[in-house]
């Protein structure tokens, strides 16, 4: 009798299609999904976009700016490449770029930093504090500044050796009441070779020769001073909140729509379906009322999840309240359009909720709600533009993460625009079955 019941339970199991895909392929499409955000990465993460300014433009400064483009865990840039020209970055447009979100962090190295690189506290080995160098970051990444500011003080050891045994063979000479003619001479001569020797290290390397080098352990205190300054979301009181708001609202958006469009199935199960289409009402007619109240229940949802953000935890709505309102409007159209797309593809509640399980995670895995995109690896990120998904999470981040003016949502309302005309396109079609019947 037990392997009689084993035996229909898998029966029953081949036979519902939404079962089998709870059972089997969700689980499939998300470990694929995650294990190519996190597996891909080697134990390690995606190199850190950076912009860098050289104010000073010295031989210290430029060797620093060297040594950090070939620095394997940043993706450092001195100019801004658009329209086929490369403009070079200066403190605004490198500031503005992390505040559209072009790069994650901007290194700004200001003038006077060849003269004093180097500084421990509140003063350099010279006797003089070093020049600080400036880190203009976005906050949305919570590391992405230490990384830089770690990866400095590595490019520094590595790159200029020379110069920090310079600082301190004069702090030496302060400290010590002065040195010898003797002494200064094998000074020099070592520093002589040792400067002949990272030269030496410069050409192999640009040689083709492999990179690498001993490992230095991590400075606590820093040789190289920094101030590290918040620019996006520096005035916000809870900005990761602002920043994951739009993410879980367009993905419990996506299953209340599907809720709402899969009303038709019942009404074609109960036979309601067909009384209705013998009177006046068109099945466009039918259609678009359901996507109307699909959009409304959307958007309501959407305006008491935001309005509790705010008040519970300093959303900034009402600063923001026109962005909201065309980002809700074009994104509740486009998850109602997505809704009817899907009841209309199935035939029984069942299968509608299996089917709006899978993509629904699946899109908001890829699409951001899930993960941030901007720790995917980048076949991932653009992979996940195929979702309305994202371009939903990066409009409500422009309006409330980087403040940007309404204008600068056009890419995003006209993809979501677009997507609604299509899921309700695909819909309508898709429900002449019904009429046929």
């Amino acid at each position: 009798m037990i392997l009689s019941i084993v035996r229909a339970g898998f029966m029953n199991l081949r036979r519902d299609r939404g079962a089998l895909t709870l059972s089997f392929i969700v689980p499939i499409a998300f470990f694929s999904i995650f294990a190519g955000i996190f597996g891909s990465r080697g134990g390690g993460m995606n190199p850190v976009q950076v912009a860098i300014v050289d104010e000073d433009q010295s031989a210290v400064s430029r060797r620093l700016v060297e040594a950090l483009q070939n620095e394997g865990g940043l993706r450092a840039e001195t100019a801004a490449k658009g329209n086929g020209t490369a403009v070079p970055y200066d403190s605004r447009s490198a500031e503005a770029a992390v505040r559209a979100g072009d790069v994650s962090v901007a290194v700004v190295i200001p003038k006077g930093f060849g003269a004093a690189p180097t500084g421990f506290g509140s003063g350099g080995f010279s006797g003089q504090a070093g020049a600080k160098l400036r880190i203009l970051n976005d906050s949305s990444d919570p590391v992405g500044a230490q990384v830089v500011y770690g990866l400095i003080q590595k490019a520094a050891i590595q790159s200029m050796p020379d110069v920090m045994a310079s600082e301190e063979m004069r702090m030496l000479d302060r400290l010590s009441g002065g040195l010898t003619s003797g002494q200064r001479a094998r000074i020099d001569s070592s520093m002589s070779g040792l400067r002949a020797y990272v030269e030496a290290r410069r050409n192999a390397r640009d040689g083709g020769a492999a990179k690498g080098g001993a490992k230095t352990e991590p400075i606590s205190r820093g040789i190289i001073s920094a101030d590290i300054r918040d620019v996006v979301g520096e005035s916000k009181k809870n900005p990761l909140v602002a920043f994951y708001a739009a993410g879980i609202g367009v993905m419990f958006l996506l299953f209340s729509a599907s809720a709402a469009g899969g009303a038709i199935l019942d009404e074609s199960d109960s036979g309601t379906l067909d009384r209705i289409l013998a009177s006046r009402v068109t099945m466009t007619s039918l259609l678009l009322g359901k996507w109307a109240y699909a959009a409304l229940l959307g958007f309501a949802q959407l305006a008491v999840m935001f309005l509790w953000g705010a008040f519970a935890f300093q959303v900034e709505l009402f600063k923001h309240l026109d962005g909201f309102l065309i980002m809700a409007t074009a994104t509740v159209l486009a998850s109602s359009g997505l809704g009817l797309m899907l009841a209309a593809s199935c035939k029984t509640r069942a299968q509608l909720g299996a089917l709006t399980t899978l993509v629904v995670l699946v899109m908001s895995a890829l699409g951001g709600s899930m993960v941030p995109r901007f720790i995917m690896p980048e076949s991932l990120q653009k992979i996940g533009l195929v979702t309305f998904n994202a371009w939903a999470i990066d409009g409500f981040t422009k309006v409330f993460w980087r403040e940007e003016p309404v204008s600068h949502l056009g890419p995003q309302v006209f993809v979501l625009l677009g997507a609604a005309a299509l899921f309700f396109t695909i819909a309508r079609r898709l429900a002449r079955r019904w009429e046929v019947a």
